[in-house]
Order: C-alpha cells, then sequence, then structure tokens
C-alpha cells in the first residue's frame, strides 16, 4: 500500500451516515424531493438516507415487541444514525399527524428513546410564504421532550415550496445550498460529539 495514500485515509474525516426523515408520504412530496436534492449534494463523506415513517398508528398497548417489525426498523434505524435530518410540511398551522405519530413510537421506551441526545436538523417548507414555521414550532417541543439535541442553526423554511418543483425535483439552488452546508455542519458535529458535553460552531 502506497504510505501517502495511507497516511491521507487516516487524516481524512470519518464518513457520516444521516437519516433524513420525512413529514409527508404522498408520491409527489415536496418535503422528499427537498431531502433527494440534499441527498445528491453530499460529498462521499456524508450519506444521507431517507426514511418513509410508513407506521401503525401509536399504541402504548403495543410497545415492546408487539410494536411489530416496521416500528422496531424504524427505531434501530434511527439509533444507528449519527444524526437526523427531518424535512416536514405544515398542516393546519402545525407538522402532520404521519410525522407526530413517528416520533410517538420513536419516544419510547420511556427514558430510553432513541431520539435521546440524538442531534437533529429541521427544514420546512410550505406553499405559503411562512415556509412552515410554525410546523418547526411544534417539531421543537415534540423534539426537546425526547431530549434530542436540536441544531442551533438559523431556521431553514422554505416558502413558496410549489414554484421550487420541476419534474418531482427541488430546483432551488439557493435553498439547497443553505441547506447542505447545515447538513455538512450537522455532520462535522456528529463526529466529535460526546451527548454530556454538547457544543456547536454555528454558522456565520
Amino acid at each position: 500500500m502506497n504510505g501517502l495514500a495511507s497516511a491521507a485515509r487516516e487524516d481524512a474525516e470519518p464518513g457520516v451516515h444521516l437519516l433524513g426523515l420525512t413529514g409527508s408520504l404522498r408520491r409527489a412530496s415536496y418535503s422528499t424531493a427537498i431531502l433527494r436534492a440534499l441527498q445528491a449534494e453530499l460529498d462521499g463523506q456524508v450519506r444521507l438516507d431517507i426514511v418513509f415513517p410508513r407506521l401503525p398508528l401509536y399504541d402504548e398497548d403495543a410497545e415492546g415487541t408487539a410494536a411489530g417489525q416496521e416500528v422496531g426498523d424504524f427505531r434501530a434505524a434511527i439509533a444507528a444514525a449519527g444524526g437526523l435530518v427531518i424535512c416536514t410540511p405544515e398542516y393546519n398551522h402545525g407538522i402532520p399527524g404521519v410525522l407526530k405519530n413517528a416520533l410517538d413510537w420513536a419516544s419510547r421506551p420511556s427514558g430510553k428513546s432513541v431520539l435521546r441526545h440524538k442531534p437533529v436538523l429541521i427544514l420546512s417548507n410550505a406553499p405559503g410564504f411562512t415556509g412552515g414555521v410554525r410546523a418547526q414550532t411544534q417539531l421543537f417541543e415534540t423534539l426537546l421532550a425526547n431530549q434530542a439535541f436540536i441544531a442551533p442553526e438559523r431556521q431553514i423554511v422554505i416558502a413558496g415550496v410549489a414554484d421550487k418543483i420541476r419534474d418531482g425535483r427541488f430546483i432551488d439552488k439557493t435553498n439547497v445550498a443553505f441547506a447542505v452546508a447545515a447538513v455538512q455542519r450537522l455532520a462535522s458535529f456528529c463526529r466529535r460529539a460526546n451527548p454530556t458535553q454538547l457544543y456547536w460552531t454555528a454558522s456565520e
């Protein structure tokens, strides 16, 4: 093995696996299109896998193994990821039921949630001019209740999202670049994160 190549590999930053959680299940979801646009722009050191929260309605009677394989797989995917990137639409001034349901499943068992100390970056979108800021507020509350570490970034809100989609693709380069930079900072944080000593290098 070439010594220089070996040294370069040792100096390179380790890869980071992030999980992208979409807040919408529809085929032409704007949230999913945004996550796919980020996925396409990330370098080889950051992998973003997208998960669709197709889960049964939360039922406390179905805890543990009774929760089913879909719930177990969902929790395992969050646990295995270095961090989460959640992209949500805004429904009726709040987060969609499918996303809240998924986070309720992830919150259990009590005190041992896979969300605890998990670094999370939030993005929102809406056809209107507010870009889903009210959904972000609700999402913050749910994540904080589970002791997730929310990236202290400027809010990433994508307004007028319907006009920024072409052939199912999110084409707003300015928003993509802004969000990708935040994802890269999330990845850098995940590489060195210690749940007992969390700190962040914010954007300028």
